[in-house]
């Protein structure tokens, strides 16, 4: 390994090589990302990999747009298969109240130069025959919104960032980072010391963990989150045989997100209470593990689910997946320059990296350059 570099970035997951991507492509090729394990060995290998634009934030729409976008891109330039499904998706209002929300949510896109319109809910059940239209009185639809493979993601801004110029190093971990009274900073690896004009803290689960290091706080937590694959349902095997997918959808008020996978259905939802996970730090040597599933806490939303969903409630479930994603204070990613910090910024609290990590690289890069 080298022992100087221009940037150094901690943390291999999909944010970390989003933002190696475009730093190299931006033209600062003296980049270099150090993993303390294998990439996506953090949240991102057990993500859901649903993506979509809509956020109540519009900054952040806007990213996601410039996400999705983005996948094509990295794709050819890498020629590392990121699996996308390009199903388009809808957005679900089950009373006025969320109609009103979608209503917005459209304004916001049209500024933005998002394409998303209105559709019927018999139009809804057109697309999507499994899904129950007597529950819904309104639909955006977006024809952006699908799925990935996130390990194919991460794999892919990793080697595009790669032919750019820039480099990265796994089973690596950072022990140490020290700030010399030039400004720059000692990233300190069991392989040598890296000396960096800047480090950018992009390490996810271990985010606070690398912050101490500098002599930061961030605030940001990881939380336990549920969902699950079921077993083959006979209505999609048969639609698969043509080559249909069903598209992509998210319920506002049972706060569900659903997709297909493969022959079967994914369905997440987010906790009304939420639980946090290792409030005290994360442990050195968390890999590719999962978490006790504990179905009973997600019982409400996976009832309102099979309600509007039955095909859901008569197919078996054949995994649950329950793994920890960090949460910044208002649910919006916390990127930028540290203060109090010379040189070292922070990519921190991505929550919904397949869907942010694209636009979080791009801000980022072009706010340090």
């Amino acid at each position: 390994m080298e022992t100087q570099a221009k940037v150094v970035i901690i943390g291999g997951g999909v944010v970390g090589c989003s933002i190696l991507y475009h730093l190299a492509k931006f033209g600062w090729k003296d980049t270099v990302l150090l993993e303390r394990s294998e990439l996506t060995s953090g949240s991102s290998w057990h993500a859901a990999g649903q993506i979509h634009t809509i956020s109540s934030d519009p900054n952040i729409s806007r990213l996601q747009g410039y996400t999705i976008r983005l996948y094509k891109e990295i794709e050819a330039i890498s020629g590392h298969s990121i699996g996308m499904h390009s199903t388009g998706g809808f957005y679900l209002a089950s009373n006025q109240v969320w109609y009103d929300y979608l209503k917005r949510e459209r304004s916001k896109a049209r500024y933005m130069g998002l394409d998303q319109e209105f559709i019927s809910v018999e139009e809804v059940a057109r697309r999507h025959p499994l899904i129950d239209p007597r529950h819904y009185i309104a639909a955006l639809w977006d024809p952006l919104d699908g799925d990935i493979d996130p390990s194919g993601v991460v794999y892919a801004y990793a080697k595009a960032a790669r032919t750019h110029g820039a480099r990265y190093y796994t089973n690596t971990p950072v022990i140490a980072t020290r700030q010399r009274q030039d400004g720059s900073w000692d990233v300190v690896t069991p392989q040598g010391t890296l000396n960096a004009e800047i480090v950018v803290n992009a390490a996810g689960l271990w985010a606070r963990e690398a912050g101490r290091m500098a002599g930061v706080h961030l605030p940001v937590q990881p939380m336990e989150h549920h969902y699950l694959i079921t077993e083959e349902i006979p209505q999609i095997a048969e639609r698969m045989q043509t080559g249909e997918r069903l598209p992509a959808g998210i319920d506002y008020e049972a706060n569900i997100y659903f997709r297909q996978e493969r022959n079967g259905m994914l369905l997440g939802t987010y906790e009304p209470r939420s639980t946090p996970w290792k409030v005290n730090g994360t442990p050195l040597d968390f890999g590719h593990e999962l978490l006790q599933p504990d179905l009973d806490r997600i019982a409400d939303r996976l009832e309102l689910a099979f309600e509007r969903i039955p095909a859901l409630g008569a197919a078996g479930i054949k995994t649950v997946v329950n793994g920890p994603f960090t949460f910044g204070p208002d649910g919006n990613p916390m990127i930028g320059p540290v203060p109090g910090l010379t040189n070292y910024w922070a990519a921190v609290g991505v929550m919904a990296g397949f869907c942010q990590a694209g636009g979080v690289g791009l801000c980022l890069a072009e706010w340090m350059i």
